[in-house]
């Protein structure tokens, strides 16, 4: 097969280092995604009309085309249209947080819906406000219940951040694929590459399985 891992040897560190890249990533993003996620679930289960269009169409789009064209479109387009340039960073950030968020609203909107009707019947004959209800009581005990589906998306953000390549970002990918266009030998690289995504997900999965025991405990 012809494979020579040695020549692999001296560019291991600069491959490894796209991991705080990618990291860098997917955190940002995470948060970003997570906050709006949530404002767009409480758009859904609210009453203002416009609003719970605005919510549901939203995340209609979003979850309607590939992620790597709304990428294309806000680091190609968007400067086209405003004249103002967007880093590869902000460009994947701002592209996974909107994305990541469309799915996110429905995780939260259905662990909201998973709470029992009776915490919001007691909060509202106790006279506490729709927002502090919300923050306090609702939102906490949905958390608990959305946990694993928001961990799987973060494992899943994470394996679809390898996207930003595309568009020059020095994440793991685009490392392994300078490495390889430099030795003229892709496999290995790549192979390192798919071999450092994989332990993200196992040591984000088991972190997950930790949270839910933890979390478990306290019931």
């Amino acid at each position: 097969m012809n494979l020579d891992f040695a020549q692999l040897v001296p560019s291991i560190p600069y491959i490894l280092y796209g991991i705080w890249v990618t990291l860098q990533f997917v955190a940002v993003s995470l948060v970003l995604g997570f906050l709006w996620g949530t404002v767009l679930s409480l758009f859904k289960i609210g009453k203002i009309t416009v609003l719970r269009w605005f919510a549901d169409a939203y995340t209609s789009v979003f979850r309607g085309t590939p992620l790597i064209l709304q990428m294309l479109l806000i680091y190609y387009a968007v400067p086209q249209l405003t004249g103002v340039d967007i880093g590869a960073f902000s460009a994947g950030v701002l592209t996974f947080a909107l994305n990541s968020a469309a799915y996110i609203s429905e995780i939260i909107r259905a662990g909201i819906n998973a709470v029992d009707k009776g915490q919001k019947e007691a909060a509202m004959a106790l006279g506490v406000p729709y927002r502090t209800m919300m923050l306090k009581i609702i939102l906490p005990q949905a958390f608990k219940n959305i946990l694993p589906a928001l961990m799987n998306e973060f494992i899943t953000l994470t394996k679809e951040s390898a996207i930003v390549s595309v568009i020059g970002a020095l994440d793991i990918m685009r490392r392994a694929q300078i490495v390889g266009a430099s030795n003229y030998r892709f496999f290995e690289p790549l192979l390192l590459a798919g071999l450092v995504y994989y332990l993200l997900v196992m040591m984000l999965t088991l972190a997950g399985r930790v949270m839910e025991r933890r979390l478990a405990k306290s019931d």
